[in-house]
Parts: structure tokens; sequence; C-alpha cells
């Protein structure tokens, strides 16, 4: 009962979201999407990392990273499964924090150092998390609120309205 209402919620989002979501989806969506790409265009961005951070299985966990990026990433642009897909995303960029600024916070970090002060302790983190933190706030606002009306989400949603409001005036009749 439960999973089939968490279900539900993920995959018939709220058709209330205010229009203006779609440029979260749009930020958020084309970052995923380019730094998808990133990891399969440079080694240094893609399993040169993974390694160097001590990912198990550096060069699987990079592609399958990258793959979910991309489609992730355009599934976020068009509102398709925005509830969930988001929820990835949320675990990535969570796991991208931990993995790579707790070492930049002890100056430990295998990945080389801001080109400029501060280089390490807290507020070199806080300076180089802000593009992670930003995806994670906006994928749990797009988790919270749904795709908004200009969607994917939302257009499905609606031809599932007319259709069964067509069955009914069918039955009906």
């Amino acid at each position: 009962m439960l999973n089939n209402r968490l279900w539900q919620w993920l995959v018939n989002p709220p058709l209330d979201a205010p229009s203006a979501t779609i440029l979260l989806r749009l930020m958020a969506g084309s970052v995923f999407l380019w730094e998808g790409i990133l990891k399969f265009v440079y080694a240094n961005q893609g399993v040169g990392r993974f390694t160097k951070l001590g990912f198990p299985f550096p060069q699987a966990t990079a592609n399958f990273d990258g793959v979910l990026e991309i489609v992730g990433g355009i599934l976020l642009i068009t509102g398709f499964l925005t509830r969930l897909i988001s929820i990835p995303f949320i675990i990535e960029m969570i796991v991208a924090m931990l993995s790579t600024k707790i070492p930049l916070y002890l100056g430990t970090s295998p990945l080389p150092l801001p080109p400029s002060p501060p280089q390490i302790g807290f507020w070199a983190v806080l300076h180089e998390i802000r593009s992670e933190y930003a995806q994670l706030m906006t994928t749990i606002f797009l988790l919270i609120a749904g795709p908004g009306r200009l969607s994917l989400d939302a257009l499905l949603a609606r031809k599932r309205l007319e259709g069964a409001e067509m069955v009914r005036e069918t039955v009906a009749v």
C-alpha cells in the first residue's frame, strides 16, 4: 500500500508548480547533461577523477555516472519522470560533496587544489561546494514541487485526465 502510494506520488506529480519551474529544470538538467558528456570526453573528468578519489571499479562507476547524468539531464530538461530522476541526482550530489569536500577540508584531496586561496579548510569547501549545493537544492525542489505545468509529465497527466473524462462520458451515454 505504501509502496504503491509512493510510486503514484513519484510518477504523478502535481500540475500546480509554478511555470518558472522550467527555469530550474533547464538549469539543473543542462548542467547534469554537459557534466555527463564531459565524463566521456575528458578522462580526467571521468575515470581519472573516479580513480583519484578511490571509487571502486572507476571505469564502470564513471561510465554509469556519465550515462545517468546524460539521460537524467535530458529527463529534467524535458520534465519527464522528473520526481523519479531527482532521487538518484540527490544521492549523486551528496556522494560528490562528501567524496570531494571532506578531503579538501582536511587538506588531503587527491584532486588539484583550487587555483587561489583559500585552498584548503572550511572556506575553501564553502567556495568549492557552490555548484553541487545548487544542484542538490534544485533537485530537492523538483522532487517536492514536481516539474511544473510546462513539462512532459504535466502534458501526460492532462492526456490521462482527458482520456478518463472521455471514458466517463462514453459510459454515461
